[in-house]
């Protein structure tokens, strides 16, 4: 969250100048990929380059010495650090999923990696496109059970989840041991009081999240004098990810989450339709 703080902020000053992208990556001799890595938070930043892009940008000293110590903080690892196989933009969404007061998902063909059973996971990861060697896999496995620890955290408080997933999901599977024990283990966290699972059955017909899965992510307030990071709309694929936050864009997202609690069960309703699934499994 550092990076991300620091990059919007460095954007910020770039823009009241105003200089463009091209303008300030010629300025500073820098690649524009370069520039836009700080820019979006894909990487630290070390203190010499915000002071650089702050004297390009006539920043004043005391919001250059602030920038270099938010660029500081920016050099600290969360716990996916530990893993090699995680790629950068990926990283990036864990960083902020961590941060997160509230995450919404929408998700049309899998249970989202945050409600997984190990066997699931498992299953997914060896689903492909790639062949991954057994050590891969557990790895995944690993880095997505670490995940869920987010769901049970005391300090700070865990996020509220509330997820909405297709039917299709529940009778999409891997067979009845698999599909059993996950099922079940929906139903468990579910109970939990910050999160919140709905279905979408198939009697709702269309509605208008059939373009695929996405996350909603909100932040909390840190402090009275700063805003919350503004939302971020999510949504990955097979090779990256794509990170929105632009307030129309937000405003669509938050539109089309509205309609998914328009066709939705409500939570009493989904959670029965859920352990009848079990029981169709168990058969």
């Amino acid at each position: 969250m550092p990076r991300r703080q620091l990059g919007r902020r460095l954007r910020e000053l770039r823009e009241s100048v105003p200089l463009t992208v091209m303008e300030a990556w010629a300025a500073l001799e820098w690649s524009r990929q370069r520039l836009w890595r700080y820019e979006t938070g894909q990487v630290p930043i070390h203190p010499n380059d915000v002071a650089a892009m702050c004297q390009v940008y006539g920043a004043d000293p005391e919001t250059v010495e602030g920038l270099k110590e938010l660029a500081r903080q920016s050099k600290a690892k969360g716990w996916w650090h530990a893993y090699s196989d995680i790629p950068g933009w990926f990283g990036l969404f864990l960083g902020m999923e961590s941060a997160a007061s509230r995450l919404r998902k929408y998700e049309g063909e899998i249970i989202p990696g945050l409600l997984q059973s190990p066997s699931y996971a498992r299953a997914i990861i060896n689903l492909g496109p790639a062949k991954l060697s057994p050590e891969v896999v557990e790895e995944r496995v690993s880095i997505r059970m670490q995940r869920q620890r987010l769901l049970t955290r005391r300090k700070p408080a865990a996020p509220n989840l509330d997820v909405v997933l297709s039917e299709s999901v529940l009778v999409r599977g891997f067979g009845p041991e698999i599909m059993v024990d996950q099922l079940s283990r929906l139903v468990a966290v579910s109970e939990l009081p910050h999160v919140s699972v709905r279905v979408a059955p198939f009697s709702a017909g269309m509605h208008t999240a059939n373009r695929g899965p996405f996350a909603i992510i909100d932040f909390p307030r840190e402090s009275p004098a700063r805003d919350p990071e503004p939302t971020t709309i999510y949504e990955d694929s097979q090779t990256g990810a794509l990170y929105l936050e632009k307030p129309q864009e937000v405003e669509i997202y938050s539109s089309i989450w509205a309609d998914l609690g328009r066709v939705a069960l409500d939570e009493i309703e989904s959670r029965r339709l859920i352990e009848q699934k079990v029981k169709e499994w168990s058969r």
